[in-house]
């Protein structure tokens, strides 16, 4: 979910990594709310106006999400006679594995600063209700009531926050296990 393929990128893609990476090291050592965007900006080596090209606010440079769209074409992929909860972790499950792996270290750092940060709830949830959206608008194509597609769509989105913190502040270094270790709780599967 939280993944950036650095390889083939186009100048504007550069920047946006160059941001992302210089508000990891600043908001890594100064903490969140430690960290103007004009620093940011600054060791990113751009202005602040590039910036909120790039990201509109200061927190999405943590929470942003660029997958919602990949998320809900796999989704919408599924066989139609799943039931709702089952197609959206098969599909958020496709979707991770067509990713490349992400460098799990940025990743961690990313979500641990989130994690440890109150003032991040709010844009936490935000992103997170964008997710669900798009999920329930994948599901809108099937046999599923509204109501169903937003308690399938909010279970797995809370899962997944909640395994993601988890593994951001703790010790395993797999982010992998952490998604299957989610998935299989989702599924029932889990040992």
């Amino acid at each position: 979910m939280l993944v950036t393929n650095i390889l083939g990128m186009g100048r504007s893609e550069q920047t946006r990594e160059r941001l992302l990476r210089a508000a990891l090291e600043l908001m890594g050592d100064r903490g969140y709310d430690g960290v103007t965007t004009a620093a940011v900006a600054g060791r990113a080596g751009v202005s602040e106006m590039t910036l909120f090209r790039h990201f509109p606010t200061k927190a999405a440079l943590l929470v942003d999400d660029p997958y919602d769209p990949l998320i809900a074409d796999a989704i919408a992929r599924r066989p139609a006679d799943e039931p709702p909860l089952t197609a959206v972790v098969r599909g958020i499950r496709d979707s991770w594995n067509s990713v490349p792996e992400p460098a799990a270290e940025a990743v961690r750092e990313r979500l641990r600063i989130v994690a440890e940060t109150p003032s991040l709830a709010g844009a936490l949830a935000a992103g997170s209700r964008a997710t669900e959206d798009a999920i329930v608008s994948a599901l809108a194509g099937r046999a599923v009531t509204p109501p169903a597609a937003r308690i399938a769509a909010a279970a797995v989105v809370a899962a997944l926050n909640a395994s993601l913190l988890e593994w951001a502040v703790g010790t395993d270094p797999d982010l992998d296990s952490a998604l299957e270790h989610v998935f299989r709780v989702l599924e029932g599967r889990d040992d």
